[in-house]
């Protein structure tokens, strides 16, 4: 008898539908699976044996054939194992295939019948909401994230034996308020913070415009507390985009790390990372750091210390917002428009700039900052030199708390939403170059300056349109419709590092 239930598997952030045929006919017992199936789907036929047998149902012993289609999308994980079950079944008669009909089954099965969680569950509920199947049967332990997706009937079980109880009609599924919630995280005050008081404002002018900010100086200077300190006065996430971080980290099989939360991403990963693992990609194409990191914040400490060819690799997703991957057979795309925020020494041993004198000759020192080149560089929107401190300002007084400064943020980004409307951007980070004249209005005094600033510092016209931005980000915290000669200044004192003056 043959018998076809539906799933699905991930292709990049997307879901696509399958199609699942089993076939039972005469001959030597055996279990093939075909259509382009990876290692854990052709594996599968061991665990739906167990389960089967360990749950009650009787196993066929004849020859098994399941088809995947379409046959030349190629599927991978172990979601396709309740599809295979429950098709088994029908195809034995021991279940009718009416019982099937509108539903997707998705989830991983346990030798002893039990369901385990897989990743992507929230793309395939999306995918699902927007199809003919509008019934979703998954492990209990993803139902939480499957009804985030309000227009799809999600239905959660423990079991092989409660799926098709559920099928039967002598099974409602459990409640989704049983599942765990995940509280946000104490982020770090800015009150720790003593002095810095320009690096302070720059990491405020940060978040305000979703800017990327390069913070050098030697070690102990107190770089790494105020990139750590910058989530802390972000907004919260939209519902947009929460959906949105969530359904990346669900195809990353990390969806706990950011359920229930409308906390930005902050992801500091190590410099020892390999290009696939910032990025994106792998054997199996899965979401990289800058795609874990969109709408909320990339920290890269250390920076000269990544490798070249990584941090080359940023320069394209820094100016698109997302990333691309390609492969023989297809073409993967990931959002990752995330704030960057990156801390460098500006020599190897570290001691350039402080106090204590520098052991690095000069090709040393120039072979090292090297490694952050002029393009990437040019992308930093706001470059600022963090000097270690005195006596004196370690122990003054706790600055503003990150509260305070929140509060000023959030209006600065009320203003860019309702000015920003039109274009379907959120802030001023994201503006195009065809957007910025209309966007961005120069003061005549402020012209001029722009002039002088371009002709003196030899700006790029990447460099001269970023400047803009960050004036325009400067000009919403002070609450003034045109950017005045005080915003660009400022603005332009943010690229004044030693870095940008070596190039």
């Amino acid at each position: 008898m043959l018998a076809k239930v539906f799933s699905a598997t991930l292709w990049g952030l997307e879901s696509r539908s399958v199609e699942v045929e089993i076939d039972i006919a005469r001959g030597l017992p055996a279990f093939e699976v075909v259509g382009l199936p990876d290692a854990a789907i052709r594996e599968a036929k061991e665990r739906v044996r167990a389960a089967v047998r360990n749950s009650g149902f009787d196993y066929p012993m004849a020859r098994i054939t399941a088809n995947l289609a379409p046959a030349d999308l190629r599927k991978e994980g172990s979601g396709f194992d309740l599809a295979l079950a429950v098709g088994l079944l029908i195809a034995s008669d021991q279940l009718t295939q009416e019982t099937t009909e509108g539903i997707c089954f998705v989830g991983e099965l346990s030798l002893d019948g039990r369901l385990r969680g897989v990743s992507g569950i929230l793309s395939h509920a999306l995918a699902a909401a927007h199809g003919d199947r509008r019934l979703l049967i998954v492990p209990v332990e993803n139902l939480s994230e499957a009804r985030l997706v309000r227009d799809v009937q999600s239905i959660g079980c423990a079991t092989l034996a409660e799926v098709i109880a559920f099928l039967k009609g002598t099974f409602k599924g459990w409640d989704p308020t049983s599942a765990p919630t995940m509280k946000a995280a104490v982020l770090p005050d800015l009150a720790d913070i003593r002095g810095q008081e320009s690096a302070r404002r720059a990491v405020e002018v940060a978040a305000a415009g979703g800017h990327n900010l390069l913070l050098t100086g030697p070690p102990g200077s107190g770089k790494t507390m105020l990139a750590e300190r910058l989530g802390g006065i972000l907004p919260p996430l939209t519902e947009q985009e929460a959906l949105q971080v969530n359904q990346i980290y669900s195809v990353a099989g990390r969806f706990s790390e950011v359920a229930q939360t409308v906390q930005r991403p902050f992801r500091s990963p190590h410099h020892t990372i390999s290009t696939a693992g910032l990025i994106g990609g792998g054997r199996v194409p899965r979401p990289g750091e800058i795609s874990l990191a969109h709408a909320g914040v990339l920290f890269l400490d250390e920076l000269p210390e990544f490798s070249r060819n990584t941090l080359e690799a940023l320069r394209q997703p820094l100016e698109s917002g997302e990333v691309i991957i390609g492969r023989a057979n297809a073409t993967l795309r990931y959002p990752a428009r995330f704030t960057l925020i990156a801390a460098a020494n500006l020599c190897p041993c570290g001691r350039l700039g402080s106090s204590q004198p520098c052991s690095c000759t000069p090709h040393e020192i120039a072979r090292y900052q090297s490694k952050i080149s002029g393009a990437l560089l040019d992308r930093m929107d706001l470059q600022v030199s963090v000097m270690p401190l005195t006596f004196d300002e370690l122990s003054a007084p706790p600055g503003e708390s990150s509260e305070t400064v929140r509060q000023r943020v959030r209006a600065a980004r009320q203003r860019q939403k309702e000015r920003l409307a039109r274009w379907g951007i959120a802030c001023n980070a994201e503006l195009r170059a065809s957007q910025l004249k209309e966007a961005c209005p120069l003061s005549k005094q402020a012209r001029d300056l722009m002039r002088q600033a371009f002709e003196n510092l030899h700006l790029s016209a990447r460099a001269h349109d970023r400047l803009l931005r960050v004036s325009r980000t400067i000009a919403d915290l002070a609450d003034c419709d045109r950017i005045e000669v005080a915003h660009l200044a400022e603005a332009i004192s943010y690229r004044q590092t030693p870095l940008a003056e070596g190039r």
